[in-house]
């Protein structure tokens, strides 16, 4: 039977997505500390979820008035660690819960990404996942030591090669190279492990890997873009897609849409799940969780908005007045997360403000159309809908604040969830790919799929 897929979006930064979060009164202040991250894993993988997944950026959000003391003063994603690092904390806590980290494609070696995950992937058993991003901002390139963030559809065309040069390496070693036998002094076989010799228009990598194959034969490859090149991109490599849904129908015809793609980049669409990412506020009663979500509004800010803004769309924001519009000109030149410029754009507004791009995107605040408010029957009910539409095979979950959202969703929609049918009680086996019912890879198997499509 067809079961929900659960992810945790987790950030190694001082808040959630929300920059709102540290001001919750419940929210834990020692967000740069081991114990932290460990009690977090403990309750998901109570909670029996596939993984907790972060998100990461390279640069805080300081793009607003060229100065990061408004990012600072007010908690806006201002601390940021390794991911990776802060996951092996949750790692040595747990035996189950997948995990996950974002690696760019923009500001990282292939050669790196792919030792990087594999040893992970090594290190957990099985349980690894990489999040393929290009990045988004120029205070990102500036911090790699570049001056401007490349252009968004040549991003996506390095992003390819990057793709080719990691799951070639990752494909290097065979299954059975390794033997250890010690009285004939034969560690692995030679004619087994092999080198890559890639030669592409940005990248090349020889060779040979490092690292051995893994369980779950190399990690999962989580993509999330959402413009139309992310989209082709996502089609054609990944694993788990995340993605954001405002409404059910619009849902249901992109899944469809998603489907479809991964069919016409040669896949199995089954091999590929979808999750969409909502912001549970559920309490023991509907009443008490409006309160909940009445109260939590009062905790934002205008700076939130205007400074992740600025942020995802690669323009600052503080040099516009807050009902100045756009020219043509600036709209077409924002080079961000174009997928949120577009939403803007299709609301019909020709030339619209900064307060115009406030209130559409909704930028740093709980959304209307993604944040759902309830009882652990009016959270599951909503949950199944989508599920069942079908509009996703699982959800991202967001926290409005950390631990305590986690806690709630656990405590009171997990088990609801489980009564239905719709969501395990316990795991199905030790790996990631086990969890989401994916396969293991045979070795080449991304290369054949992408020649089937050519």
């Amino acid at each position: 039977m067809r079961q929900i897929s659960l992810v945790a979006f987790l950030q190694a930064q001082n808040c959630t997505t929300l920059p709102s979060s540290w001001r919750h009164p419940d929210a834990r202040t020692d967000t740069y500390s081991p114990e932290y991250y460990q009690h977090i894993a403990r309750v998901l993988e109570a909670g029996k979820f596939d993984m907790g997944f972060f998100d990461d950026r390279l640069a805080m959000p300081d793009m607003y008035a060229g100065d990061h003391a408004e990012t600072v003063k007010n908690g806006i994603r201002c601390v940021k660690m390794d991911a990776v690092t802060c996951l092996m904390t949750m790692a040595a806590v747990t035996t189950h819960l997948g995990l996950g980290a974002t690696y760019s494609t923009t500001y990282h070696e292939p050669f790196h990404v792919a030792r990087v995950f594999q040893t992970l992937d090594l290190m957990t058993k099985g349980r690894a996942a990489w999040n393929v991003v290009t990045s988004v901002n120029d205070n990102e390139a500036r911090n790699m030591g570049r001056e401007s963030h490349t252009d968004h559809a040549l991003r996506y065309d390095r992003a390819d090669e990057f793709m080719e040069v990691v799951l070639g390496h990752w494909d290097t070693w065979e299954d059975d190279a390794i033997v250890v036998d010690k009285k004939n002094n034969l560690y692995a076989h030679p004619d087994k492990v092999h080198r890559l010799d890639y030669k592409g228009k940005f990248l090349s990598s020889r060779g040979p890997f490092t690292v051995p194959r893994t369980p779950q034969g190399h990690p999962v490859v989580i993509q999330a873009g959402s413009s139309g090149r992310g989209k082709l991109f996502g089609a054609r490599w990944g694993e788990l897609l995340f993605v954001v849904y405002r409404e059910l129908e619009s849902g249901k015809a992109e899944y469809a849409s998603i489907k479809a793609a991964a069919a016409d980049a040669g896949r199995n669409p089954d091999h590929m799940k979808v999750a969409t990412l909502f912001y549970p506020m559920v309490a023991a009663t509907k009443m008490e969780a409006e309160d909940n979500r009445a109260a939590y509004e009062k905790l934002s800010t205008e700076m939130d908005q205007l400074s992740l803004l600025s942020e995802a769309l690669n323009f600052d924001f503080a040099t516009k007045e807050l009902d100045e519009p756009f020219t043509s000109d600036e709209i077409e030149g924002l080079q961000g997360m174009r997928a949120m410029r577009d939403r803007v754009m299709e609301s019909g507004i020709e030339n619209p403000t900064v307060r115009d791009f406030m209130r559409i995107t909704q930028r740093g605040l709980l959304s209307e159309a993604n944040t759902w408010v309830g009882g652990p029957k009016e959270i599951a009910d909503r949950m199944e809908e989508w599920f069942t539409g079908p509009a996703c095979d699982g959800f991202v979950v967001g926290p409005t604040h950390q631990p305590g959202a986690f806690e709630d969703f656990v405590k009171y929609v997990v088990p609801e969830l489980q009564k239905r049918g719709l969501y395990r009680k316990e795991y199905s086996g030790p790996t990631l790919r086990d969890h989401l019912g994916l396969e293991r890879p045979d070795i080449g198997a991304w290369r054949t799929k992408y020649d089937a499509a050519e």
